[in-house]
């Protein structure tokens, strides 16, 4: 199944020249993503293989309608081609989880958290290219679409932070944990926070918030990464 990952990898590096190959990308790796799933008969969304390639297609899904109100403008789609073929190169060389899921994992509050935290963190994704477009650019468009990605990543973050609150104290019995995950979530939903808060201050719109938005991303990775390959935590992801 490897070769469908590898294709949709391809596909969306060569969408840097044909547009229309992201689609043809996007399509290959969901139907990657489901194959995988009825070969392990759960949810493909644990450790970073399988959470590198649901990210980069929820880039690519995210796009879409992102594109269309930008008129299919050409660096945004650039952007998103270079985002989504990277996450999948990563997720290509990246062990992938096979084993059967612990009995504390087996549960629909476990998925709706995952499923929820990743599509928050690929519209900051595009909120990101979003916002190098507008320093790029300075086109006040971009600021505006960034921060309706930004929005919306936030409500899908803040339910998957009260999810995982739930099935913390279902497996556990307690909500919290004082994992450094939590920790580092918990950091991520309060500088989307102030983001948020700032926008209403005037001072702050334009580059300044926009230099904060794409920022934001950079902490969603050390959240998502960095987190994971640098401290020890009860999470996989």
């Amino acid at each position: 199944m490897l070769i469908l990952l590898a294709s949709s990898c391809a596909l969306y590096f060569f969408s840097l020249f044909k547009r229309p190959l992201l689609y043809a990308g996007l399509i290959i790796q969901t139907a990657y993503i489901v194959s995988r799933g009825l070969e392990l008969g759960r949810l493909p969304l644990v450790g970073p293989h399988d959470t590198l390639v649901f990210l980069s297609a929820s880039v690519a899904a995210f796009s879409i309608p992102f594109g269309f109100a930008l008129k299919g403008h050409s660096r945004f789609h650039y952007g998103i081609a270079v985002t989504s073929s990277v996450f999948t190169a990563f997720a290509l060389v990246s062990k992938q989880h096979n084993s059967l899921l612990p009995p504390v994992l087996r549960t629909l509050w476990f998925e709706a958290h995952v499923v929820l935290a990743f599509l928050s963190y690929a519209l900051f994704g595009v909120a990101a290219v979003l916002g190098y477009l507008y320093l790029r650019e300075k086109d006040s468009s971009f600021e505006g679409m960034q921060y309706k990605s930004i929005f919306i990543g936030y409500c899908l973050f803040s339910l998957s932070m009260i999810f995982g609150g739930i099935w913390a104290y279902l497996a556990w019995g307690s909500y919290w944990l004082w994992t450094p995950k939590e920790l580092w979530t918990s950091i991520l939903w309060i500088f989307y926070s102030l983001y948020l808060h700032a926008r209403l201050r005037q001072w702050w719109m334009g580059r300044p918030l926009v230099i904060l938005g794409i920022a934001g991303f950079g902490v969603v990775l050390f959240t998502y990464l960095g987190v994971s390959l640098l401290m020890k935590s009860s999470h996989s992801f």
